[in-house]
């Protein structure tokens, strides 16, 4: 009897472990069905990625098709051949819809780029700091000093002007700049853990600080990186349209956005309303589905939230 019981045990730690999950799962369902502006933002993320990923099959045209003889066409007006600009046509007659719908992947794209470069580059250099301390933690902190000291659009700026526009050159700047935000986070969250009793366990049982740092640690640590996470994603897309509406974003031949917005500059004045209305609202709107999301993350992975649920 007594070989019985142990492996008893060890076909029942899957099953708790899958009931936990699923218990996890129906509480996040529930939270997000109750929280009604939550389950909005995620409809409309839900739409920008599934445009973002299916664009090139959506676009009723060729985003960089120019027709002079259509250009400045108003929204529903007839585009020949069979064809509608629903959303117009811009200054040289490229359809409006297609390039805002190919204009969703480039943000997104960046934003969520941008995000894993600076979130893993701002989370290693957090986890050294606040574990080592010091004048590892000093140097570190400084650097991230030094850098909040200059406004980061013109950083961002100097960069692109000297490494040239692109998407991979646009990812990197926008990444690198958000490390510090990350950083700070992890290192202060790894300054009150690595004294707790668990982390002190793993260190007499003989774990390296390798192992310390990404598997005692850094699972702890999680949640207000995700929460972090999903705000940054909205600032980077805020971000990419400003750079691209200054012409330094991604190259003139992918639309995106931000480059709409610019296109749409000279032409507010003689009511060509919809190359800037567009554009405008697409951003808006999906800046908005991410902050929303970052308030229902928040709100859902307090643990003082979960043990009154």
């Amino acid at each position: 009897m007594a070989n019985v019981e142990p492996t008893v045990r060890m076909k029942m730690a899957p099953a708790r472990r899958v009931s936990h999950r699923q218990r996890e799962l129906r509480r996040a369902f529930a939270s997000l069905v109750d929280s009604r502006w939550a389950l909005v933002g995620m409809l409309i993320l839900f739409v920008v990625t599934f445009v973002a990923i299916f664009g090139s099959w959506l676009a009723p045209f060729d985003p960089n098709r120019q027709n002079i003889i259509m250009r400045l066409m108003e929204p529903g007006a007839e585009a020949g051949r069979g064809g509608t600009y629903w959303l117009g046509s811009d200054h040289l007659g490229r359809d409006v819809l297609s390039r805002l719908l190919y204009g969703a992947r480039v943000s997104l794209l960046v934003g969520v780029a941008a995000i894993v470069v600076g979130g893993t580059l701002g989370t290693m250099l957090g986890l050294v700091s606040g574990y080592f301390g010091g004048w590892v933690d000093d140097v570190i902190m400084r650097l991230g000093d030094i850098q909040l000291a200059f406004p980061f659009i013109l950083l961002a700026i100097m960069f692109l002007v000297v490494l040239g526009p692109g998407l991979g050159n646009i990812i990197l700047v926008l990444g690198i700049g958000q490390w510090i935000t990350y950083a700070r986070i992890v290192r202060a969250q790894t300054l009150s853990l690595k004294e707790k009793e668990f982390v002190e366990a793993a260190r007499a049982m003989g774990d390296g600080t390798l192992s310390i740092l990404f598997r005692t640690i850094l699972p702890n640590i999680i949640a207000p990186l995700t929460v972090i996470a999903s705000f940054n994603v909205a600032s980077v897309i805020l971000s990419e349209a400003a750079l691209s509406f200054l012409g330094l974003g991604v190259p003139p031949d992918v639309p995106t956005w931000g480059s709409m917005l610019s296109e749409s500059r000279d032409h507010l004045l003689s009511n060509k309303w919809w190359l800037a209305v567009f554009p405008g609202m697409a951003i808006v709107f999906t800046v908005l589905a991410f902050n929303i999301i970052g308030d229902w993350l928040r709100d859902f992975l307090d643990p003082r939230l979960k043990e009154n649920s």
